[in-house]
C-alpha cells in the first residue's frame, strides 16, 4: 500500500513524487519511458518562478552545472519599438535558464528516487481501481513485457501530459478550451554570442524568439498563425526562419548566415485548455491539468510551480491533519488563482496579433520606464499578473513617459488630458480614460479594468 502514485515521471511527474517522498510518505512513481531516453520538444526556458523551485529543492546548481548560462534580461522588438529590461526579483531569484531538457528530466528523476520514491519505468497504466463510492484507490498497469502491476495508494496524481490516461480514465472535464492558435519552428544554433537575454519580437504576424541555452547553443525559432504554417524540409526552415528575424533584426540575420544550425528543425502546437484537476482519489498536475500555448515559454516553470501547490496541498492530508478532499478542493483552487490570468494572457499573445499605434506607443513608454519594463517582462515570465500589471494605477502612471507633443497621436494625447490633466474632482474623466485606453490596446486592454491582484511567487 502506498500513500501516493504518481503516473508520469517527468517534470511534474518526478517533483510531485521528489516533494513527497522527502516528507517521509511512500511514493510509487511510474513511467511508460525507459530512462534516460527521449527527447523533449521542449524550448527548455525555465522562468524566475521555476528556478526559485530548483533553488528552494537544493538542485539549481546542479542545473546550472549541466552548461546552461544565466539569463537575466528579456526582450520585445515590433517594428521601430525595442524593449529590454531586467527580470524583476522572485523572492531574491531573478535568472532564469534553459537547461538541456533531457538532464533537466534525469536531475529532477534522481531527486525523486534518491528521496525515496519507488521508480517503476516501461509500465503502462491500464485501469484505475475504484472502492463502491467510486473512490480512486490504485491502478492496474502493465510493464512491457505484459507482466500485469496492481497497487493500491490514497491517491492516484495524473502527471501524464495533456493527452493524460489518467485524466481519461476519471473523465476530467476541459474548460476555457480554445484550439491550436499557431505552430512553431525551433532549432539550436551554434557560433551565436551569449550576453544573458531572451529576444521575442513581433512583426507582421510572426513572433521570433532567441536565448542562449545549454553547451555554447541558442535556441532559434519563429511562431506563425496556423494557416501561414508550412511543413517543409530542413533548408526550407532555415529560410523561413532566418527570414523572419530579417525583417526586424538584419543583424542578428546576418549571424545566423555567418554560423549554423547544430540540430534539425523541430516543430510545436499546443491547444489551450484546463482541465478540473481534482476528484475522489485523484489529482491532476502539470500538463494534465492545465495546457497553455509554449508561445511564453512556461510548460516548465507551471509544471514546478504546480508540483509543489499539489503537495502542499495533500500533505496535511496524508498525515491525518486534514481531510484529503478539502486538500484537493483547496489546491484546485490555488492552481486556478495563480494560472488563470497568465492563461488569458498567453492565449491573447498566442494570436500573434500585429500591435496598433496605440499599442506600440504603450511599449514604447514601457521602455523609457524601468519599472513598468521590468513589469512587463515579469509578465511575460510568470512573475507578475496581468491584472496588477495592466491596473488602472500601473497604466496611468506609463503617461509619465509618455513624452508631450504631436508624436503619439491624438487619442494618447487626450486620454493623457484626461488621466493628467483633467480635474482631480471629475472621477468620470478617469473612467472614461480608462475605456478608452481598453478600448485601443488591443488583447492588452482586456486587463486593464480588472481588479489589481497580489504578485505571485
Amino acid at each position: 500500500m502506498y500513500d501516493v502514485i504518481v503516473v508520469g515521471a517527468r517534470i511534474s511527474g518526478a517533483s510531485t513524487a521528489m516533494l513527497l517522498a522527502r516528507a517521509g510518505y511512500r511514493v510509487l512513481l511510474l513511467d511508460r519511458a525507459k530512462f534516460p531516453g527521449g527527447k523533449g520538444a521542449a524550448t527548455n526556458l525555465v522562468h524566475p518562478p521555476g528556478i526559485l523551485r530548483l533553488k528552494r529543492w537544493g538542485l539549481l546548481d546542479e542545473v546550472a552545472a549541466t552548461g546552461c548560462p544565466p539569463i537575466h534580461s528579456y526582450g520585445l522588438q515590433s517594428g521601430p519599438v525595442h524593449l529590454m529590461a531586467k527580470l524583476p526579483a522572485v523572492e531574491g531569484v531573478a535568472e532564469a535558464y534553459s537547461p538541456e531538457r533531457r538532464k533537466l528530466d534525469e536531475i529532477l528523476l534522481q531527486a525523486a528516487v534518491k528521496a525515496g520514491a519507488e521508480l517503476r519505468e516501461q509500465v503502462a497504466l491500464r485501469e484505475l481501481l475504484t472502492d463502491e463510492q467510486g473512490t480512486v484507490i490504485g491502478v492496474r498497469a502493465e510493464t512491457e513485457d505484459r507482466t500485469p502491476l496492481v497497487a493500491h495508494a490514497r491517491l492516484v496524481v495524473g502527471a501524464d501530459g495533456s493527452n493524460s490516461t489518467v485524466a481519461r480514465l476519471v473523465g476530467a472535464e476541459k474548460y476555457e478550451s480554445h484550439p491550436v492558435l499557431n505552430k512553431s519552428h525551433w532549432s539550436y544554433w551554434a557560433g551565436l554570442p551569449h550576453d544573458g537575454k531572451v529576444r521575442t519580437y513581433r512583426h507582421r504576424h510572426r513572433h521570433a524568439f532567441t536565448w542562449p541555452t545549454h553547451d555554447g547553443l541558442t535556441i532559434v525559432g519563429v511562431a506563425l498563425p496556423v494557416k501561414d504554417f508550412k511543413a517543409a524540409p530542413d533548408e526550407e526552415r532555415d529560410a523561413t526562419v532566418i527570414a523572419a528575424f530579417e525583417d526586424v533584426d538584419p543583424e542578428f540575420a546576418a549571424r545566423l548566415r555567418e554560423t549554423r544550425r547544430a540540430d534539425t528543425w523541430m516543430t510545436g502546437a499546443v491547444p489551450n485548455f484546463l482541465r478540473h484537476c481534482h476528484g475522489p482519489g485523484w489529482a491532476l498536475v502539470g500538463d494534465a491539468g492545465y495546457t497553455r500555448d509554449p508561445i511564453t515559454a512556461a510548460g516548465i516553470t507551471d509544471a514546478l510551480r504546480g508540483a509543489e501547490l499539489l503537495a502542499e496541498a495533500v500533505e496535511p492530508a496524508l498525515s491525518g491533519d486534514r481531510d484529503l478532499t478539502a486538500a484537493l478542493t483547496d489546491y484546485a483552487r490555488r492552481r486556478d488563482a495563480l494560472v488563470s490570468g497568465h492563461f488569458r494572457y498567453t492565449r491573447d499573445h498566442a494570436a500573434i496579433a500585429d500591435y496598433n499605434r496605440e499599442e506600440l506607443e504603450f511599449i514604447r513608454a514601457m521602455a523609457r520606464s524601468p519599472q513598468h519594463g521590468s513589469g512587463m517582462v515579469g509578465m511575460f515570465a510568470t512573475i507578475v499578473p496581468p491584472a496588477e500589471f495592466y491596473s488602472p494605477a500601473n497604466i496611468h502612471a506609463l503617461f509619465d513617459h509618455i513624452p508631450a507633443g504631436p508624436e503619439p497621436g491624438w487619442k494618447i494625447r487626450m486620454v493623457r488630458w484626461l488621466v493628467r490633466g483633467a480635474p482631480r474632482h471629475l472621477p468620470p474623466a478617469t473612467r472614461l480614460a480608462d475605456r478608452l485606453i481598453a478600448a485601443n490596446l488591443g488583447s492588452m486592454g482586456a486587463f486593464l479594468l480588472g481588479s489589481p491582484v497580489a504578485r505571485a511567487a
